[in-house]
């Protein structure tokens, strides 16, 4: 058959290709931005890739008439504060252009909804679903709750919280009961409704079979770390102030944390329905999925992080328009040196920043993430997803992957921490000859102060940093 996949270079989307792709369909996957989608070599034959906005209607005339279902992954949250509007639309575009095609069936993903008085999250993620609801294919919606899987948002503030506070004051939404679900599960669930008559025009809680507090969860992530971990609950802390707790804590953006808290406080549990017998999906406890996805990011086997999106950055745009250095107006520090050994500094290149560090001072680099993140930046919090592997569009501490071609020696980096101004990073390893480029467009009179005030530190960094890699 064949599925038009959205949001194909997403969390979802990205584990839920190959799966489609293994039971024999041919996935028309819709990116935003075709430099960002990186799919196996081995998917290539049964693959199509179009480049659509779903805010932009003109693109959608991209989508090919004669597909037999499609999905529908599209998320806006925190990508702006006005998501709800952009989630509309964007819901109301693909099912107008969906009408136009063949398409029996469309399969939503979207959050449990439980209560009358719902987050603005989980109010747009109701309102899409009901826009979706009224195309003329057949519809089923498929409501989860926390998701847990290396690389999800919900898990990896779990892990950060866990991990990095062996004493947790914590708000009382921590004692909010919620019903989390594997993401294999959730996978499972979504691939074997396509098509599947039973599951037509209807929506369906799923969930795992515990129902926790987030307390709970944290403290059974602890067990499963074996960490000893304390947990005190305060009602004094206010939306506000548990959104700034999460984002100095976690690896969460600001906007994601505010949206976060404001669901978190509502109870997303399961309503009964039959779905597991229907589809025969065993979705697995708490603790199995836990062991599964602490197996997975020890193997280094994160297929997608939610690090990795364009809400966790600044760029809201594609790579391409930053690919090209300026040159006019620019400030640059050019420094070159002869390697020893050309791929093993290739090495080093592809396993810089995260937990590697930057080779050189890297208690500067851990000053610059804290100043950032103080004036509302992502800081050093994202690290990196995979610890060998750079794509275009992953995330790298304070930096986007723009281009990353380890046989030919370059990666670009464009930063995405607060500044009067743009900046790249760009290592190039040429006839055995590494060339590292730091370029800055400045911003007015404030960039032009901040480059001068920062370019003492470039000769001790930037130096240093180039003697490591080089060496």
């Amino acid at each position: 058959m064949r599925v038009l996949l959205t949001g194909a270079s997403g969390y979802i989307g990205k584990r839920l290709l190959p799966v489609l792709i293994e039971n024999g369909h041919q996935v028309i996957c819709c990116v935003r931005d075709t430099s960002r989608f990186n799919p196996e070599p081995e998917f290539e034959s049964h693959i199509e890739v179009i480049e659509v906005d779903f805010l932009e209607k003109e693109s959608l005339d991209k989508i090919p008439k004669d597909i037999d279902g499609a999905y529908y992954l599209l998320h806006s949250m925190a990508a702006s504060s006005d998501y709800e509007e952009l989630e509309l639309k964007c819901a109301r575009n693909f099912r107008e252009a969906i009408n136009q095609t063949d398409a029996k069936h469309v399969i939503y993903l979207s959050g449990i909804v439980n209560e009358s008085s719902l987050s603005k999250h989980l109010s747009s993620r109701k309102a899409v679903e009901v826009e979706l609801k009224e195309g003329k294919y057949h519809f089923t919606t498929f409501r989860a709750g926390i998701i847990i899987g290396s690389g999800s948002a919900s898990f990896e503030i779990i892990r950060d919280l866990v991990e990095k506070l062996p004493i947790m004051i914590t708000p009382k939404w921590l004692n909010t009961k919620c019903q989390p679900i594997g993401i294999a599960d959730v996978i499972a669930f979504l691939q074997k409704a396509l098509l599947k008559k039973e599951v037509y025009d209807q929506n369906f809680d799923i969930g795992g079979p515990d129902i926790l507090s987030y307390k709970e969860m944290l403290l059974g992530f602890a067990e499963a770390r074996g960490l000893e971990r304390k947990i005190y609950i305060v009602p004094v802390m206010t939306p506000r102030l548990s959104s700034y707790w999460l984002y100095f804590v976690t690896s969460t953006s600001y906007k994601l944390a505010t949206a976060l808290v404001s669901s978190m406080k509502v109870e997303v549990i399961c309503q009964p329905s039959s779905i597991n017998e229907i589809l025969d999906v065993k979705p697995s406890d708490y603790k199995t999925a836990l062991k599964k996805t602490l197996y997975k990011i020890k193997g280094n086997e994160i297929l997608s992080s939610w690090k990795d999106s364009w809400s966790s950055g600044v760029i809201d745009q594609k790579i391409d328009i930053n690919l090209s250095v300026p040159q006019y107006g620019c400030f640059k520090d050019v420094r070159s040196m002869e390697v020893k050994d050309t791929e093993l500094t290739k090495e080093k290149i592809w396993q810089i920043g995260g937990d590697k560090g930057w080779y050189y001072g890297n208690w500067l680099w851990k000053v610059r993430g804290f100043l950032d993140q103080l004036v509302g930046g992502v800081g050093l919090r994202r690290g990196r997803s995979h610890p060998s592997r750079l794509l275009p569009g992953d995330a790298l501490d304070f930096w986007r992957v723009l281009y990353a071609n380890q046989k030919e020696g370059r990666l670009l980096l464009f930063a995405e921490m607060k500044l009067p101004g743009e900046a790249w990073l760009e290592f190039n390893l040429k006839d055995g000859i590494l060339k590292q480029t730091a370029t800055f467009r400045p911003s007015g009179i404030s960039g032009r102060l901040y480059w001068y005030a920062v370019f003492p530190f470039h000769g001790f960094i930037f130096n240093g940093m180039l003697n490591k890699l080089a060496s």
